[in-house]
């Protein structure tokens, strides 16, 4: 047999144009893998995205989890969406104490920030969730956010000719259901990456002047004498645990342990990421605190050490070692206001495209 690239020229042009094309046909074609751009510190530091089982990352799912993320038509009467409650502005968090439902219900915990969670395991304060696939399903049919059913968000979008289209796009059919929607969200979630703070431009980019003399104090105090870093671990400034903080001695919200029913496990609460801290406000899980400043005065000087159920982690509170000045507290709120990633609250690809 000849080969291909022996073939006359205009032989070769008419067997290319007898193929059939597989839209033309209705054989679906296959979505684009995406690949995240993680930088080679997150992952030499031993921190990989998380996917679940059969759900890939690809350039058509992301896309179509983008409109989903942002599209009303899953609450019950077309108010609120996903970004309704994680505001790109504001790190994909809710500068609302509690965010509001659809019936004007409103809610016990502070919305957090979606930024990074590829690489986490459990999501929500209480780590009811095990995967970004659940995490994405439950506000929909949760009474005090949107208060819808699946079988109604699933009629809708089938109705809708903007997505049985970009259904077919992400998974190869224009089917659509529950799991798929949710897996489209998750999706696009995962690329909610942000690292370009100046304290990554400082420390791995090189760039000397990225960072002021406070906040280079703030930085040593944050990673030595302040043991914040206990906790809250670089470079995703966050860990995988559950933990007691010393917040609380009576829990009006029990945390883990509501959900666990194991009295040890009462005040814990999932760490967050300190990544965009500046602009999530107001902070911990009952958004008690209004400022950064108020943040540090608690870790200074309000830790409950005499909590049976408090963190391990926070021995050094208990040991008496986390001694900070005025000064001190100043330095660590001007470092944490440098862990703000600017391009990531601005970026055209992780807004509404409604």
């Amino acid at each position: 047999m000849r080969a291909w690239h022996s073939l006359p020229l205009t032989l070769l042009l008419a067997v290319v144009s007898c193929r059939k094309d597989p839209s033309v046909e209705g054989v679906a074609v296959p979505p684009t893998p995406l690949s995240l751009s993680i930088p080679s510190y997150v992952s030499d530091s031993g921190h990989y995205v998380h996917f679940s089982p059969g759900n890939p990352l690809t350039v058509e799912g992301a896309a179509l989890g983008r409109m989903l993320f942002y599209e009303r038509a899953l609450s019950d009467n077309y108010t609120l969406s996903c970004g309704s409650c994680h505001k790109q502005e504001v790190a994909f968090s809710d500068a609302r104490r509690f965010s509001v439902g659809t019936d004007g219900s409103i809610g016990r915990r502070q919305a957090m920030s979606i930024a990074n969670m590829a690489f986490d395991l459990d999501f929500f304060w209480d780590g009811r969730a095990n995967s970004l696939e659940r995490q994405a399903s439950l506000p929909v049919i949760d009474h005090a956010e949107m208060r819808n059913t699946w079988p109604a968000v699933v009629a809708r979008l089938r109705s809708m000719p903007l997505y049985p289209p970009l259904f077919r796009k992400a998974f190869g059919s224009e089917a659509i259901d529950s799991i798929r929607v949710v897996q489209a969200i998750a999706q696009f979630e995962r690329t909610l990456l942000s690292f370009n703070s100046r304290w990554d431009r400082y420390t791995y980019a090189g760039e000397t002047d990225a960072m002021n003399e406070q906040e280079l104090r703030g930085m040593d105090l944050f990673f030595r004498r302040a043991h914040c870093n206990d906790c809250h671990r670089a470079p995703l400034f966050a860990d995988h645990g559950m933990r007691n903080n010393g917040l609380d001695l009576v829990y009006a919200d029990g945390g883990l342990g509501e959900l666990s029913g194991n009295p040890s496990d009462h005040g814990k609460f999932k760490v967050p990421t300190l990544r965009n801290i500046a602009l999530t406000a107001p902070y911990m899980h009952d958004g008690r605190f209004t400022a950064l400043d108020e943040v540090v005065q608690f870790y200074a000087d309000e830790v409950h050490t005499e909590s049976p159920q408090i963190d391990n982690h926070m021995l050094p509170w208990l040991i008496g070692q986390v001694n900070l000045s005025a000064e001190d507290r100043a330095d660590l709120v001007a470092f944490l206001e440098a862990l703000t990633d600017n391009s990531f609250v601005t970026n055209p690809t992780f807004s509404d495209p409604h």
